[in-house]
């Protein structure tokens, strides 16, 4: 049995395969300490599957705790040693505004402070040492840092990803002098060339470890104690590392959450015969994005979090802040505005009954009739509509608004920005979105899928029967994975087979070593320019390509990119980029979601401004089994909105297709 456990910002979310069907179930998320509504949902899903701990083969973890200890400041005590005369680097980063057209806007402040900042008496240039650091000069600048009294140090020294002699030394004299503290070495954290991005992620990595590898240890005692194994950690990159590695590389795990659902979004896309797909996933607290392309999420060698580089390989998503428990206000312009700010899960919104009385977007549906006060939510959740009335109520009054006026603006509001996220994916970008179908996931997912897809002139949409557990069935489906990559610099003679070949030999071995897997499956990413061009184009590629090869395909993107080639140009090898990976599987989607379907009691729900009384399905329905707009179909832990002009047909792995009508 596989069990794959997600973290949200309001319901934790389980799944069990037992080889043969799914199984699913949620339970509140515990912000104070996550492990305990872990343990909650682990217990349920348990429960549903009449399984016992002992039974699990393998635990699988999807977490929030970096990244909203990235977005909330709250790191561990972090000093930063750079080269002599570089100990501002992150600080000055490419001295480049946030934002173009907003002069006053400014970046997150580094994770240490002047103070905690320290130059290690050393250079090295690409070629080797120019300046070596002595054992004394290590052990002073070791002494320097401890008076710092730091929990956590990053190094990060100039061409280290290429000569890592000097921070080896100083991460010996670091540990020798501060045992307690975390130490992070910008070779092992990321290892390619550009500095500041270099420096940025390797300071991430340190101020987030201490805190990862104290839940983790958390949650691994409370695991053994309930006899179940060890926690595997969901990475950024979609693949699964184990616990210990994880705990000491917290950068890696960033985007844990929304990395797994986008895999399990790529499976359900392709088994829907659906490989070019846009997908969403709204949950309680955000709503994450993504592009799936030929049944596959694209890669990036990395990107952005809370406004600070992250240079690691990660999944192609976008995040914005609208979710169930995004906060409706009015700003001082008097307008209605949706999130970032999120209830959470304490108190959640107003409809929960914890004592939230912001609206919310889940307060304003049930408002609006789209989820039902007669139903219980997953994870044991009643709603309160009276609540949920008194605050849309309380801000419709503010902005002059009847309830369900205001509770129309806020859902509209919130379907603008997921609108706004997709449209940085596919019409920023050269792809139409009108050609793809849409795949909403999530809790609150499906209930918005129509609209957005309404206002994106997308006609197809698919809403899998799992929609509010899919990232933790991505989990179970994830792989071990471990990247490596070296920053090569290869041009002219040097590019050259054989030693382009020599390179990726030895990555694909220190990828498989530290996976621990010597048969585990090589992946090639090549990141090539022409001379002179400042960025690179990715190209996946064989483990042995000739520079022709490189050159062609290579161009061929350079062309699809930015509509030219010139082959009269020098071509650069860049970085060299190797993953093993082991264990990948798509799982069998029966029992995913599935409750006995029945009728519910009619009501009347309010649509496109209109009051109408729909047809209520409650359950997962049947395979086969067509629904005409308007209906309402309450899956076990999401709902579906069929609105008019729409029709939903279920197909074989029980997913909900839904078809605009020919007009």
């Amino acid at each position: 049995m596989r069990l794959g456990v997600d973290v949200g910002g309001t319901f934790t979310d389980a799944v069990l395969n037992d080889g043969q069907r799914l199984h699913s179930a949620k339970a509140p998320t515990t912000p104070r300490d996550q492990s305990q509504g872990v343990l909650s949902a682990v217990e349920r899903v348990l429960a549903a599957a009449g399984a016992q701990a002992q039974q699990v083969d393998a635990f699988l973890h999807g977490m929030t705790v970096a990244t909203n200890a990235l977005l909330e400041g709250r790191c561990a005590r972090t000093a930063f040693v750079a080269t002599e005369g570089f100990e501002d680097l992150i600080a000055l980063g490419r001295q480049q505004r946030p934002h173009l057209y907003r002069l006053c806007e400014g970046r997150p402040a580094p994770l240490s402070p002047p103070e905690r900042r320290f130059g290690a008496p050393e250079r090295m240039s690409p070629e080797g040492p120019v300046r070596p650091l002595s054992a004394g000069g290590a052990r002073a600048v070791a002494e320097a840092v401890a008076g710092s009294e730091p929990e956590a140090v990053a190094v990060a020294l100039l061409h280290s990803y290429r000569h890592p002699e000097h921070e080896l030394a100083l991460g010996a004299a670091l540990a020798q002098r501060l045992p307690g503290a975390h130490v992070s070495l910008s070779h092992q954290v990321c290892g390619t060339f550009r500095e500041f991005e270099r420096a940025a992620t390797t300071e991430i990595d340190a101020a987030l470890s201490p805190l990862l590898a104290g839940y983790l240890r958390a949650l691994a005692d409370r695991c053994r104690g309930a006899g179940l194994p060890v926690p595997m950690i969901m990475q950024s990159n979609g693949g699964l590392a184990d616990l210990g590695w994880a705990a000491g590389h917290a950068a890696w795990t960033v985007l844990s959450g929304p990395a797994a659902g986008a895999a399990a979004a790529a499976q359900i896309a392709r088994a829907s015969g659906a490989p070019e797909a846009l997908c969403f996933d709204m949950g309680g607290t955000s709503c994450d994005v993504c592009v799936v392309e030929g049944g596959t999420v694209a890669q990036l060698s990395g990107g952005s979090v809370a406004g600070r580089p992250l240079a690691l390989p990660m999944l192609e998503v976008h995040t914005v802040g609208a979710g169930g428990g995004s906060i409706a206000w009015r700003d001082s312009g008097g307008a209605l505005r949706v999130g970032p700010s999120s209830a959470g899960a304490d108190p959640g919104p107003a409809c929960y009954g914890r004592g939230g009385s912001e609206p919310t977007v889940t307060d304003a549906n049930l408002v609006l009739g789209r989820l039902s006060k007669e139903s219980e939510l997953a994870g044991g959740v009643r709603l309160d509509a009276d609540a949920a009335l008194r605050a849309v109520g309380g801000l419709g009054r503010r902005l002059g608004l009847d309830p369900i006026r205001c509770a129309e603006g806020i859902v509209q509001v919130a379907n603008a920005e997921m609108v706004r996220a997709m449209r940085v994916l596919t019409v920023q970008r050269g792809i139409d979105p009108r050609t793809r179908a849409l795949l909403a996931f999530g809790g609150a997912g499906p209930l918005h899928a129509v609209e957005i897809a309404t206002e994106l002139q997308i006609s197809r949409v698919l809403c899998p029967r799992a929609s509010g557990v899919l990232a933790a069935l991505g989990l179970v489906a994830a792989p071990s994975r471990r990247d490596v990559a070296r920053t090569v610099m290869l041009s002219g003679a040097q590019l050259d087979g054989r030693l382009i070949a020599a390179h990726v030999e030895a990555l694909g071995e220190r990828a498989r070593l530290e996976l621990g897997q010597p048969g585990a499956e090589l992946q090639a990413v090549y990141e090539l320019r022409y001379r002179g061009q400042s960025f690179e184009l990715a190209i996946e590629g064989p483990l042995d390509p000739s520079p022709a090869w490189l050159r062609e395909a290579f161009e061929a993107a350079h062309e699809e990119r930015y509509g030219h080639r010139d082959p009269d140009a020098a071509l650069e090898l860049v970085t060299i980029r190797l993953s093993a990976t082991v264990g990948a599987a798509d799982v069998p989607l029966a029992g995913a979601g599935e409750r006995r379907p029945s009728r519910g009691p009619a009501r009347p729900v309010v649509i496109d401004g209109r009051r109408l009384w729909p047809s209520i399905v409650r359950g997962g329905p049947a395979p086969g089994q067509a629904i005409a707009g308007p209906a309402i179909i309450e899956l076990p832990e999401s709902t579906v909105l069929v609105a008019p002009g729409w029709d939903a047909r279920v197909d074989d792995a029980g997913t909900i297709d839904l078809r605009r009508r020919p007009r």
